[in-house]
């Protein structure tokens, strides 16, 4: 075998057709070995070369003749010194980060750990076994795809409805998907899957993590999985457990999946964790980057770089302030916008990447990176903008090019629908796109990424059916997840065949979701909340890969006839540009005098601040005028709708509001719009009295009268 100098970028594997260009960045390694595996079994022959070529940084060599499914790994040598924060050991063959296929998956043993388990002086002691068997392996990959003519559906943010899902979750248990690819990649592009999202109109679909994942050991031992894939190994590979059974090519399976939900108009969003690694703390085991250069890719801690810091709960932070870390994560992320086809990302704690040395800075490497870069502008950015360090939470901070997940959102219309005294204003807020958190930095409505539920936390059938958290399958004796839920279950905890009860629930989950569908920004909707999905309580559910999670497709009358309304809701929004606007709201006169919107009291009057503030106004209404829509389409024609008035009744108690008699300047009638017209009546005179049933959400739609032009 003859070993070339090669060169040091691209780095990773490159296949050009006569051969294979290794390339790794490792700044502080005395010796790098590149170790070339025959096969994935644990005793599968292999041969070390050594690279010895170094440019900078990076190690590098060209062997020709190798090909597409060649398995490898690494071996590098330097010190072994934890105090100064290098964990060097050439017994550990460590996963290329740029890899773009897992061709071996881990398999657990103690010699994957650097140093030896249950010795006296811990992660001080220096391990001698071979972890070859069981180290995870990169595989080389053929890249070429036949996309035809495959292109990004570009959704415009403020036509944008995201639905939040998993790759198995929404196919293990379809009956309609062929049984050997249910909880795959294809499964997902499969057509009944497709027809469904198209059914419910949603435009984005955002998968969580599909980055190759490791399985933690503690899961493992407990008979569990990290289900959800919060636990990244490799930034470039498709997670491999989502392939097809008789297919070793998950990246064509990946792309695949893309081209087909491209075609059916579906956008692709990817939930990446570019904060830490599978590696955990300097107790974790030494897959790659620890033992690539565990002081180049982490954070080390300010007074002794044995420890690492931990913004993210996780034991371990990546540092995107080393330009060589911020590189492997733009190459990773143009990749999957380049070579996957994705349309954009939600970044997991998003905050923790701004973090350039250890306050969060919005004006960080990470966040300039982004901005400039000529790829990862174009796509659609989402920041989770919170993490767990010390000025984390960071809603309404991130740049203009961002939209965020609403937090404030969430909290708040949980809190308003429960029957929360003292949060009006707030809500009203909420609804009318968070102008107080987005638009003084001249962002728009569209950057709150608006929701209710998410795959953290309770679904929207569990919201409303539960009061406490049921946490106990993932065995942590119910202390793990996220409180307060700010959840109710009408009176018994769990399941019920009470008709009262599920119609008291029935009433909340058709308020929630069409206050998500009827608010200015973009909504997004967590998958299986149209169907019902309950996780019997379970508000952390990311170790449960069985029933809990898995979609039932199975619906009795009562999930049908919801489903049915989320279908309908979702298509009111997108028939209304007047819930949809590019701008704030400002409730203010033009040169007529008309406000674009008002806050209507029950009495027959706007609202006024003392309203806001006092605690007798239980039911209140938005006007939304909808001759009064500033800019125009991507056609250049006036953005115009309906005049809507969106009425809201939070609590128990039936409730009476006066309607306005002229919100468009001449004596209009009222007609009440489905799907959200139940126990109302179907039309109303100007300055009518209506009777809002309890836990509901109405919306009135402005009629002209037989003399007067429509609005």
């Amino acid at each position: 075998m003859v070993l070339l100098p090669g060169s040091p970028y691209p780095l990773g594997a490159t296949w050009d057709g006569m051969g294979v260009n290794f390339s790794l960045y490792s700044p502080h390694a005395d010796l790098v070995e590149l170790v070339l595996f025959d096969g994935p079994e644990p005793d599968a022959s292999s041969t070390t070369v050594a690279l010895v070529e170094k440019t900078g940084p990076h190690w590098h060599g060209y062997l020709r003749d190798l090909r597409p499914g060649q398995l490898y790994g690494y071996r590098v040598h330097g010190p072994y010194d934890p105090e100064n924060g290098h964990r060097y050991n050439p017994n550990k063959v460590l996963l290329d980060p740029y890899a773009k296929a897992i061709g071996r998956e881990t398999r657990w043993d103690d010699a994957l750990f650097g140093y030896t388990v249950g010795h006296p002086d811990e992660d001080l002691s220096f391990d001698e076994r071979d972890s070859a068997p069981f180290a995870p392996l990169a595989a080389v990959i053929e890249s070429r795809f036949e996309w035809g003519d495959d292109r990004s559906p570009g959704i415009p943010w403020e036509s944008t409805v995201i639905y939040e899902t998993h790759v198995k979750g929404i196919t293990q248990q379809h009956p309609d998907v062929p049984e050997h690819l249910r909880g795959t990649y294809l499964g997902l592009a499969a057509e009944p899957v497709i027809e469904h999202l198209k059914s419910l109109g949603v435009t984005t679909v955002q998968l969580l993590p599909v980055h190759a994942k490791l399985q933690d050991r503690r899961l493992v031992d407990m008979n569990l999985s990290n289900y959800w894939g919060y636990n990244t190994l490799a930034f470039l590979a498709p997670e491999p457990s989502y392939s097809t059974r008789d297919s070793t090519d998950t990246v064509r399976d990946f792309k695949i999946m893309v081209r087909a939900l491209h075609a059916a108009g579906l956008e692709v969003l990817l939930d990446v964790v570019y904060n830490h690694t599978a590696e955990g703390n300097h107790l974790g085991p030494t897959l790659s980057l620890r033992g690539l250069d565990n002081r180049a890719y982490y954070k080390s801690h300010p007074e002794t770089a044995r420890f690492l810091m931990d913004y993210t709960g996780t034991g371990n932070t990546l540092d995107a302030g080393n330009p060589y870390v911020l590189q492997l994560i733009m190459d990773s992320l143009r990749y999957w916008v380049l070579e996957m086809h994705v349309d954009g990302f939600r970044f997991d704690l998003a905050s923790a990447l701004a973090r350039e040395l250890y306050e969060v800075d919005m004006l960080g490497p990470f966040l300039q990176v982004v901005q400039q870069d000529p790829v990862l502008s174009q796509v659609k950015l989402i920041a989770e903008p919170w993490d767990v360090g010390p000025g984390g939470y960071q809603v309404g901070s991130f740049p203009w090019q961002w939209a965020e997940w609403n937090g404030r959102y969430r909290d708040t219309a949980r809190q308003f629908w429960r029957g929360d005294n003292g949060i009006k204003g707030d809500f009203a807020t909420r609804v009318a796109g968070s102008s107080d958190l987005y638009e003084r930095s001249g962002r728009r409505p569209f950057a709150s990424i608006n929701f209710i539920t998410a795959h953290d936390g309770f679904t929207l059938e569990d919201l409303v059916s539960y009061e406490r958290k049921h946490n106990e399958a993932n065995g942590e004796d119910n202390r793990d997840g996220h409180e307060p839920n700010y959840s109710q279950n009408c009176g018994v905890e769990g399941p019920s065949d009470d008709p009262n009860v599920l119609a008291c629930r029935e009433r909340l989950k058709r308020a929630l979701m069409g206050t998500l569908l009827l608010s200015q920004g973009a909504p997004m909707i967590l998958g299986g909340d149209e169907l019902s999905r309950t996780q019997r309580g379970n508000n952390n559910a990311y170790n449960q890969d069985n029933e809990i999670t898995w979609f039932d497709w199975d619906l009795d009358e009562r999930e049908e006839e919801f489903l049915a309304f989320v279908r309908e809701a979702v298509a009111f929004r997108q028939r209304h540009p007047n819930v949809r606007r590019r701008q704030f709201l400002t409730g203010e006169a033009d040169a007529d005098g008309v406000k674009d919107a008002m806050w209507w009291h029950p009495s027959g009057r706007e609202m006024t601040m003392e309203d806001w503030d006092g605690l007798g106004v239980e039911a209140f209404c938005l006007l939304l005028r909808g001759d009064r829509i500033p800019g125009t389409d991507r056609n250049g024609k006036p953005r115009t709708d309906d005049t809507l008035l969106l009425l809201f009744n939070k609590g128990g108690d039936a409730r009476d509001v006066g309607l306005p008699e002229e919100p468009a300047g001449t004596p209009l009638g009222w007609r009440a719009e489905p799907p959200f017209d139940d126990g109302v009546e179907a039309a109303y005179a100007a300055g009518a009295t209506v009777s809002l049933p309890p836990n509901s959400l109405t919306v009135l739609v402005a009629e002209p009268s037989a003399s007067g032009p429509r609005p």
